[in-house]
């Protein structure tokens, strides 16, 4: 059984003085704009996720939604642990209790530094902050077969925006 986790960070996002809260911070129309065409470009490239779970903050739901109508997953839903200073070990829980398939694709949806820290802890055991997830970029990782995933995975894609654009 292979699992490859897709970490997406949301698009280009409102500025904090805009709104009247973090959570409510929405994509811009050019952060929007620019998040369909990589949706586009990732399903020109065969991505198809069996799920996307989100961050429950608007920006990141927007991002998800967008991911979802280009058609690279039939089903997105919220996950509180994907919010900014969200705890990866409830995620590992979650994934423990997904359901097995043979090949598994899972797309996560959140904020930099959550995102690209979950990474490295997958990758290394530890954070060391040196992946850096540009706005509507990608880290792939694929997990074990067998154990724990910390420290365990490898990395097989970190692409910044302008790189899938191109």
């Amino acid at each position: 059984m292979t699992t490859n986790i897709y970490f997406i960070r949301h698009g280009i996002a409102a500025g904090r003085e805009d709104c009247p809260t973090d959570a409510e911070r929405p994509l811009t129309e050019i952060g929007d704009r620019k998040t369909h065409k990589i949706a586009q470009k990732l399903n020109q490239l065969g991505l198809h996720f069996h799920l996307i779970l989100t961050s429950p903050l608007v920006r990141a739901n927007q991002t998800a939604k967008i991911l979802q109508a280009h058609k690279l997953s039939p089903k997105v839903e919220e996950f509180s642990p994907l919010a900014p200073d969200g705890d990866i070990n409830l995620w590992l829980q979650w994934l423990e209790t997904w359901p097995p398939q043979k090949n598994r694709e899972l797309a996560l949806v959140g904020h930099q530094p959550d995102l690209a820290n979950w990474a490295e802890i997958l990758i290394w055991g530890e954070t060391r902050e040196v992946l850096i997830l540009k706005k509507a970029g990608v880290i792939g990782i694929s997990l074990p077969e067998v154990g724990s995933p910390v420290g365990n995975s490898q990395m097989f894609w970190l692409t910044p925006p302008r790189f899938i654009l191109d």
